[in-house]
């Protein structure tokens, strides 16, 4: 007989987290707005469209950016179904076809301008229409430090299809460093910048990138915490940091997510104190610097909060869960349920 738990205990790793859940007041409307000009791409199957819309992304964006003004919302919103689309179009490839494919995108990003060819992937048009858009109302810094921070992200793509097709098992550190890339945190923080001229000597000092560093980390744990049901369900353990935390560490499951809570806490903490490390560049730099390190931490608020508010990882359950702490374990491929 089967004794192994049938429930999962998710820590609540965001309880003392200083800033508060707040969502942006256009997020009605750009959410239609967006959701509609999304459809007519007709990217996705009827089966990928019904997940896609439980996802809610135009939530989560409006939670991250919640003082963002609406064309940097829609930016933002479409940001993030860029990524999502990235996602489902390589997420099942081999190396050759995701390299051809963030190809495409890598160029219409960098051609807005440019008619896409015919017949060409649609992932190309989506990109191009994104970043046209965008560059309308965003500032020369937040456009610069977006196309670089996307283009790593969608180097790491590529790397993560080779791993895939290989069948290769990374160590708990190899998988961090790959992770704090494919997470694709990076680039949404450049939409935070959009309105304002941060200047790259305080963008790219290093107290500024630990930070930002922090907050990548501690949505890696939260989002590999909560997707960690599903993707054991799909046999997708190699990608998941519980999931390695258990191999590498030998550790149960309840055992690894404690110890992704407590780690959770120590990046919270180097975050917390590392704000005290700020350099000061002059009153009216430093007013842009706070603003921008409020964006950056309120990224795991969002993350955390659109987890359970969106469909993405516990269907319905989202609200029921966040109060219990407990999730009904899903089946394995090996397995069947009782």
């Amino acid at each position: 007989m089967d004794t192994r738990p049938k429930t999962i205990y998710l820590p609540d790793t965001m309880v003392n987290w200083p800033w508060p859940h707040t969502i942006n007041p256009h997020h009605e409307d750009v959410k239609a707005e967006v959701d509609a000009s999304f459809r007519d791409f007709k990217a996705l199957s009827p089966k990928s469209q019904e997940a896609f819309d439980k996802c809610d992304f135009a939530r989560l964006t409006a939670l991250a950016y919640p003082n963002a003004p609406r064309e940097h919302l829609r930016s933002g919103c479409d940001s993030m179904n860029l990524f999502f689309i990235v996602e489902e179009y390589t997420d099942m490839e081999n190396e050759v076809v995701t390299k051809k494919r963030v190809d495409i995108v890598l160029d219409a990003l960098h051609n807005p301008h440019k008619i896409r060819p015919e017949g060409e992937c649609i992932l190309g048009e989506i990109a191009r229409q994104f970043w046209a858009r965008a560059i309308q109302s965003a500032s020369l810094p937040s456009q610069r430090h977006f196309l670089e921070t996307f283009d790593e992200y969608l180097d790491s793509v590529v790397v993560e299809a080779l791993d895939r097709e290989q069948g290769r098992r990374r160590s708990l550190d190899d998988y961090l460093k790959l992770r704090r890339k494919t997470i694709g945190v990076k680039p949404a923080f450049p939409i935070l910048e959009m309105g304002i001229d941060l200047p790259d000597e305080m963008f790219y000092h290093p107290v500024i990138m630990d930070l930002a560093d922090c907050i990548t980390e501690l949505i890696i744990i939260d989002n590999d915490m909560m997707s960690y049901n599903k993707e054991q369900a799909a046999g997708n353990e190699f990608h998941n940091l519980i999931s390695i935390v258990m191999l590498e560490l030998d550790l149960d499951r309840g055992s690894a997510m404690a110890w992704a809570a407590h780690y959770h806490a120590e990046v919270q903490k180097r975050f917390i104190d590392g704000l005290a490390k700020v350099p000061s560049w002059g009153p009216s730099v430093d007013v842009l610097v706070k603003e921008y390190l409020n964006g950056v931490a309120n990224w795991a608020r969002a993350n955390h909060s659109w987890s359970y508010e969106g469909q993405r990882y516990f269907g319905t359950m989202g609200p029921e869960i966040r109060q219990t702490r407990l999730v009904p374990l899903l089946p394995g491929p090996d397995r069947k349920a009782m």
